[in-house]
């Protein structure tokens, strides 16, 4: 089988990409396709020290080996967040020790084919939902607290970015929602102040450290899309089908300046059939593969929750229907 084509391709660093690449903002079926334990999370926290050290390296073996199964074009590397509405780890996460391991040992022993995405920050988000009130209240009547929390928060997911670039990671990430089905949290004006100067530094900071810089948002964000796609960024991932974004018109609307991630709704491959995921897909590379600006993957994380056999029938859509795009993206500058 012909190898996925490399995601440098569509982010512009190299020349005519040979199929749509495939990359997920994170897969958490690695044990499935391995069929061997692949232990994140609290499953990790409970091994001793001496188990840690050997699972980490284990882990790593089944990643590169189910990556290279899938043809998997990038892989982000696990988390640094907690669930802490449950008080425990979420699944994809390490502590940060054995986080850096991981990568550095990803790095070291991946196919250049192969990039590594690190989901870090740097972009300030909308509140969850125990802050949201607060927050919300801070915007009219504090804004200047939220200069400073836009402020820490790019400075903080640069010095992260710094450490995992220097690890070998390629792409940086940043996890920030800023709208939800109805449309951008931020208005406006919050968006000139708290949102785009700080993306577009981020950005500009991400890549002259040598990596491409990714911006993560559900919701429907098609008010500030073109904001969005001249601030810097290599790549926009979710296109959020929920909220009514259709992958086709906005790769109208940014054609030539960033690549498009995901689209293939997360509802339908927990819930779904293989039969409605395969026929999902398929659509989507039959209408938006042309132009080259297009990864495939879901909507947001695959979940554990999600049947092996419907993410099987993604990825035979892509070996019936994601190769070689007729018309080739144009490089980034």
């Amino acid at each position: 089988m012909q190898k996925t084509s490399d995601m440098r391709t569509v982010l512009g660093k190299t020349g005519k990409p040979s199929a749509v690449p495939i990359w997920e903002l994170e897969f958490h079926l690695w044990d499935k396709f391995a069929e061997t334990p692949v232990p994140f999370g609290a499953e990790f926290v409970q091994l001793s020290a001496s188990e840690q050290k050997r699972m980490v390296r284990s882990n790593a073996e089944a990643i590169l080996c189910v990556a290279e199964r899938l043809r998997f074009s990038a892989v982000t590397v696990p988390g640094g967040y907690w669930e802490a509405a449950k008080g425990r780890p979420a699944y994809y996460w390490l502590p940060e020790s054995a986080r850096f391991s991981l990568t550095e040992i990803l790095a070291r022993e991946k196919p250049d084919s192969l990039l590594l995405v690190a989901n870090i920050g740097g972009v300030l988000a909308m509140p969850d939902g125990d802050r949201f009130v607060g927050f919300s209240l801070r915007l009219l009547e504090d804004p200047d607290s939220i200069d400073r929390e836009a402020e820490q928060c790019r400075i903080r997911g640069l010095e992260l970015a710094k450490r995992f670039i220097d690890l070998g990671v390629e792409c940086i990430c940043s996890p920030s929602d800023i709208a939800d089905n109805r449309g951008p949290f931020f208005n406006p004006g919050q968006m000139d102040r708290f949102i785009l100067p700080h993306l577009r530094e981020w950005a500009s900071a991400v890549r002259g450290m040598g990596a491409f810089p990714i911006l993560h948002t559900d919701g429907d964000v098609s008010p500030v899309l073109d904001a969005l796609a001249d601030s810097g960024i290599a790549a926009l991932q979710a296109i959020d089908p929920l909220a009514g974004m259709d992958m086709k018109t906005v790769l109208k609307m940014v054609r030539g300046r960033i690549a498009l991630c995901g689209n293939v709704d997360c509802g339908l491959l927990v819930a779904g059939s293989p039969d409605a995921v395969y026929r999902s897909a398929s659509d989507l590379l039959l209408s938006c593969k042309e132009g080259g600006a297009l990864v495939l993957g879901a909507s947001n994380a695959v979940q554990r929750e999600v049947p092996k056999e419907n993410y099987e029938a993604m990825l035979e859509a892509w070996k019936a229907h994601g190769r070689a795009p007729t018309v080739y993206f144009e490089q980034l500058s």
